[in-house]
């Protein structure tokens, strides 16, 4: 379905990080979106985007003709019924990762919004941070030789409890492997696609915990091997990636900045947003002739907006999406089967 609006009309459906920093930033800077709404019980918010209106229900936005999309950004048990709701009166969805709980869950959608003729965004930012970016642009160039093994690590040490008490709750879609997890699942299927097996499991590490905190995950394609793993309880500044390959071998450091940039007040129009530290460039590991050769790789700019480009193209212009659908359900049914090892 190609829009004949423009620009396009947006509700935020919660004022978290991801509404506030990760989106709403974004939103009001592309000329193609326009954020009308702010569903939130947090009265901060017109401080923070003091010309959008703030609306205390989901049905106030649901029943207004100017919004044409509607960002679920709201805790990830809302997600599903968030979403049906929003396709029911028609709008476009975009949803925070995780899109649901389940496979059977997205598939309703899927056929939902098929039968509407509506589109479903995921929002996977981190397809676009500048570590991966580097990653892939570094894989697609060919130096690597045949791949072996891949590692992505997502590590945080947050031994107390969350101050965001929905995410310390018990349900189908929580602890560390929902919240983290997607990511690097995510990056892991863009690269190289749907896995022959999967195993893996979800666990806690801090004490009274009453979500799991932790999490590992083996994705098995054949001569290649990827392990994915994430912590609350992980002080230090390990790897980030390590991608081996027969000819050369990739390791990097560091994280993408523009999580920390947002929430520090810098907007995705200013110079060096997006750009990493040049300490955090990757090491390329090649043997000479038995002997180790190291060489430094320049970062890619990580750049989210390409997100909200994408999907302004795909509901104006007919581009076809970046982040396909079939993709997010491989995704899902990774999480389910190493949610059930919990």
């Amino acid at each position: 379905m190609t829009l004949n609006v423009h620009p396009i009309g947006v509700a935020l459906v919660g004022f978290g990080l991801s509404g506030r920093y990760l989106q709403a930033p974004f939103f009001n800077a592309h000329p193609d979106f326009t954020l009308r709404a702010v569903v939130t019980s947090r009265p901060e918010m017109e401080a923070y985007l003091p010309s959008v209106q703030r609306v205390e229900t989901l049905n106030e936005v649901l029943s207004d003709p100017s919004v044409q999309l509607v960002s679920i950004a709201s805790p990830n048990e809302t997600h599903f019924d968030y979403a049906r709701q929003a396709m029911l009166a028609d709008k476009h969805i975009l949803v925070e990762k995780p899109f649901v709980a389940s496979v059977q869950e997205a598939r309703e959608l899927i056929a939902l919004a098929k039968a509407r003729n509506l589109h479903i965004f995921i929002f996977q930012n981190r397809r676009f941070d500048s570590d991966f970016l580097t990653l892939k642009k570094w894989l697609n160039d060919g130096h690597a030789g045949r791949l072996y093994r891949f590692e992505a690590y997502f590590h945080r040490y947050k031994p107390q409890p969350n101050v965001k008490k929905w995410k310390e709750v018990a349900s189908a879609t929580s602890g560390l492997v929902y919240d983290l997890g997607p990511h690097l699942i995510d990056q892991c299927v863009a690269l190289f696609g749907a896995p022959k097996d999967v195993w893996g499991e979800s666990f806690t590490e801090r004490e009274h915990s009453a979500v799991s905190d932790a999490f590992f995950i083996h994705l098995d394609y054949g001569p290649l091997k990827c392990f994915l793993s994430g912590s609350l309880m992980a002080p230090g500044n390990g790897p980030r990636y390590i991608l081996r390959g027969t000819e050369s071998t990739l390791v990097k450091h560091g994280i993408d900045p523009q999580e920390d940039q947002l929430k520090s007040g810098m907007l995705p129009d200013a110079p060096n947003f997006g750009c990493e530290s040049d300490e955090n460039r990757a090491v390329i590991y090649q043997d000479n002739a038995g002997i180790i050769m190291t060489s430094d790789l320049d970062t890619e700019r990580g750049n989210w907006m390409r997100l909200f480009q994408n999907m302004a193209d795909v509901m104006l212009r007919d581009a076809e999406p970046l982040i396909l659908m079939d993709e997010i359900l491989i995704q899902l049914d990774i999480l389910e089967r190493v949610q059930a090892k919990k």
